[in-house]
C-alpha cells in the first residue's frame, strides 16, 4: 500500500490514493496508520478517491477510526497531492466531501503547489443543523458550566460542528483537561471541535484547537474558518483576518456578501512510503 504523508500547518495525515488502491477497512486501517508510535504517525487517513459529482471524493478519518465530514488542512493537502502527482493538470479543482463540494484554487509556481486556496463554503448557525441539542434556534455567547467553571461558547457548523471559546491566554489552558469534557458533552450529539481563542487585534487571531477524534492539533482549518466567522460575528475583528495555531498561520476572510468563507494556507509533503501487507 503507497502512501504519501503530509501537513497543512502541522495538521498532518496519511494519503492514499484510493482510485488505483483498495482499502477493505478504512477506519481499522486509520487507527492503525495514525499510530505515532507502531504506525506511520498522524492525525488521521485521508482516501483520495474518485467522484460523481466532482473532480475527487476525500474521505477522511481521524486517528480514532472515526470518520469526519471535513478538514481544511487536509483538503489543502489533497489539492497538492491531485495536482503534483498528475491526477490533474487543472488549477482549479472540485473536491467532494461529506460537507459539501468544495472549491479548491492551486496557487502553482515552477509545477509546485505553493499555498491553496479553498471555498470552504457558508457557515452554518442552526442549533440543529450543526448539530447541538439545546431548545435554541442558534448558540451563541451559551454559558455552559463544568465542574463549576463557566465557559461562553458560540456554535457553528463549518461541514463539521464547532464550538467557539474566547479566552485571554491561549498557552495557559490545559487543553488536554477541558478539551474532551466539551467535546464530549452531552449538547453535541456527534461530539465536537472545541477552539479557544484569543483576539491580538482586528486583523490577527490566536488558536488553539481540541479536534473530535484526534484530540489536540496543530491546526484545524474548519476551525480557524468557525473562530473567524464568530470573531467577526460578535465584532472583535475584521472579516478578513490571519489566524495563528500552533503549527503556523492561515489567512481567512468571510465574504459577507455572498456568506462564503475562503481559507488560504500552505500544503506540504513530508514523505512517501509503502505499508506491507501483515
Amino acid at each position: 500500500m503507497k502512501f504519501t504523508k503530509m501537513h497543512g500547518c502541522g495538521n498532518d495525515y496519511v494519503y492514499v490514493n484510493t482510485i488505483l488502491q483498495k482499502i477493505d477497512d478504512r477506519n481499522a486501517f486509520a487507527k492503525k496508520v495514525s499510530d505515532r508510535h507502531f504506525g506511520v504517525g498522524a492525525d488521521g487517513l485521508i482516501c483520495i478517491d474518485s467522484s460523481d459529482v466532482a473532480d475527487f471524493k476525500m474521505d477522511m478519518y481521524n486517528c480514532d477510526g472515526s470518520r469526519g465530514k471535513m478538514c481544511g488542512n487536509g483538503i489543502r493537502c489533497v489539492g497538492k497531492f491531485v495536482y503534483e502527482y498528475g491526477l490533474t493538470d487543472k488549477t482549479t479543482v472540485t473536491v467532494e466531501t461529506l460537507g459539501g463540494i468544495k472549491i479548491l484554487y492551486l496557487h502553482v509556481k515552477d509545477h509546485v503547489v505553493e499555498s491553496v486556496k479553498v471555498c470552504m463554503g457558508e457557515p452554518g448557525f442552526h442549533a440543529a443543523d450543526i448539530p447541538v441539542s439545546i431548545e435554541s434556534d442558534t448558540v451563541l455567547g451559551y454559558c455552559l458550566e463544568i465542574d463549576g467553571i463557566q465557559w461562553v461558547v458560540s456554535c457553528v457548523s463549518m461541514g463539521n460542528p464547532h464550538a467557539v471559546i474566547f479566552v485571554e491566554d491561549t498557552e495557559s489552558l490545559d487543553l488536554g483537561k477541558i478539551g474532551p469534557l466539551i467535546e464530549q458533552h452531552p449538547m453535541f450529539p456527534e461530539r465536537t471541535n472545541v477552539e479557544f481563542v484569543q483576539i491580538v487585534n482586528r486583523d490577527c487571531l490566536k488558536m488553539r484547537v481540541w479536534e473530535r477524534g484526534s484530540g489536540e492539533t496543530l491546526a484545524c482549518g474548519t476551525g480557524t474558518c468557525a473562530a473567524l466567522v464568530i470573531s467577526a460575528l460578535f465584532g472583535y475583528t475584521n472579516s478578513k483576518a490571519n489566524v495563528h495555531v500552533r503549527g503556523g498561520q492561515l489567512e481567512i476572510e468571510w465574504d459577507r456578501e455572498s456568506n462564503l468563507v475562503y481559507m488560504t494556507g500552505p500544503a506540504e509533503i513530508v514523505f512517501e512510503g509503502e505499508i506491507k501487507e501483515t
